[in-house]
């Protein structure tokens, strides 16, 4: 797999290692295969945590924990991942069980942030930390996050109970698409004032975006 290490910037001194790294657990029990891509994602899950913390803590050296951890906590998460494996074209060299790949697997979160994952852990493996640091920095240093970790559900609801003494109500206005990829729609008010709306893979995703709406609102005008 040629291109993958090209875009992952490391040639594998064991190519084996890659290859379980983009096995799925569909594939291999289709395939009779013992070998899958969860005990990797399980180390790189870790290695990642490592390098992403040093990488924060040593370009924020004025902020505290909290502001490190929170930046952390969006940089490991699954949208994020999902984001990085979709950006180097990882789901087009994942090894899929016939059912996941007719129900779009290449293209779901959860089986795109477990290969960029597994991968990292590969790279640990086979090359140590240096290689699986780099890979990991390469990503961070091209990106910008300070505004992604941003609770803006809790900030907005700090704005509300400080002007109105009440908080913001939230509410599921719709839920699109199949079960394994659904769509919320929802919306905040205040009583019976709507401040703003928000779509999301999952309710939490939703409200966020729908505080998000609210609070840039808030910044320009007045309820």
């Amino acid at each position: 797999m040629p291109f993958v290490e090209t875009v992952i910037g490391y040639k594998f001194k064991n190519k084996k290692l890659l290859k379980e790294a983009l096995t799925h657990k569909s594939y291999s029990a289709e395939h009779g295969l013992k070998a899958h891509n969860e005990r990797l994602e399980f180390l790189g899950d870790s290695v990642l945590g490592l390098i992403v913390s040093y990488y924060l803590f040593d370009k924020y050296p004025s902020e505290d924990e909290g502001y490190l951890s929170k930046i952390k906590s969006y940089v490991v998460s699954k949208p994020s991942l999902t984001k990085w494996s979709k950006a180097i074209n990882l789901g087009e060299y994942v090894n899929l069980g016939r059912g996941e790949e007719q129900s779009g697997g290449r293209k779901r979160s959860s089986i795109l942030s477990n290969a960029i994952e597994a991968v990292i852990g590969a790279v640990y493996i086979d090359g140590g930390l240096e290689p699986a640091a780099n890979f990991i920095t390469n990503w961070l240093s091209n990106q910008s996050f300070e505004n992604e970790h941003r609770d803006y559900k809790s900030e907005l609801q700090e704005i509300i109970q400080k002007r109105f003494k009440t908080p913001p109500d939230y509410e599921v206005l719709s839920t699109e698409g199949p079960e394994h990829a659904k769509i919320f729609t929802v919306k905040v008010k205040l009583k019976k004032k709507v401040l703003g709306i928000g779509t999301g893979k999952n309710k939490k995703e939703a409200q966020q975006e729908a505080a998000k709406s609210a609070f840039i609102h808030f910044r320009n005008y007045e309820v």
